[in-house]
């Protein structure tokens, strides 16, 4: 009799799966077909942002290899276009070589395009703070010291990635302006960071060596 019943039952499930298979296989296909469709898209875009990024990366050496052969112009028109179609990474390097090989020939100009990086918020912090000091690098001989501090603040921050290097040329500008109080305001917080370079930290003892004897009260 138990053997019965089962059959019984096992011809009901079969029955209700077919009912079920009958009502709902026409969105079981559809989803099994979104699925796959789903992971050949995704494989298809993975793969042509691979193939975007390494065709980028051989243009990209190929316009730094102009600069090493002083071709500057070529490299700055090759880094130009690859700063407006290359994939993010490429774009973001593109704009900084590109500024670069125009300061050859224009440092206003490629300061001006460093200024662009720097105020572009969809740039990361880090990359953003590296245009600042290029910047202010390119401009240290033209342009006085509050330019200099304006520009390269927000760069001094505790943590911040180029801190040091934005600290020595806020020291230097300082120095140059012969405000002696703010080139020592830099170059105490240059030997007080335990990060700082040794490179680094022996030039700002050597600019610390140039003041005048702080007054004695």
């Amino acid at each position: 009799m138990s053997e019965l019943f089962n059959e019984v039952d096992e011809e009901v499930r079969r029955e209700q799966l077919k009912k079920l298979w009958d009502r709902y296989s026409i969105f079981i296909i559809a989803g099994a077909i979104l699925i796959v469709a789903a992971v050949g898209g995704w494989r298809g875009y993975q793969y042509l942002e691979a193939k975007k990024a390494a065709e980028a990366g051989a243009a990209f050496d190929a316009a730094a290899e102009l600069s090493e052969q002083n071709k500057h112009a070529e490299a700055e028109a090759a880094f130009t276009k690859l700063a407006a179609t290359a994939p993010y990474g490429y774009r973001m390097l593109s704009r900084l070589r590109a500024a670069a090989e125009v300061a050859t020939r224009d440092p206003q100009g490629a300061a001006k395009l460093y200024d662009d990086i720097a105020a572009d918020r969809s740039v990361a912090a880090p990359d953003q703070d590296l245009a600042r000091i290029r910047a202010a690098g390119l401009l240290l001989d033209t342009t006085g010291y509050n330019n200099m501090l304006q520009r390269l603040e927000p760069a001094t921050a505790p943590g911040a990635t180029y801190r040091h290097t934005a600290r020595e040329l806020l020291a230097l500008s300082a120095w140059r302006a012969n405000d002696a109080t703010a080139t020592r305001q830099w170059l105490d917080m240059i030997a007080n960071d335990g990060g700082t370079p040794a490179s680094l930290r022996s030039r700002a003892e050597a600019l610390q060596a140039l003041l005048p004897p702080v007054a004695k009260s």
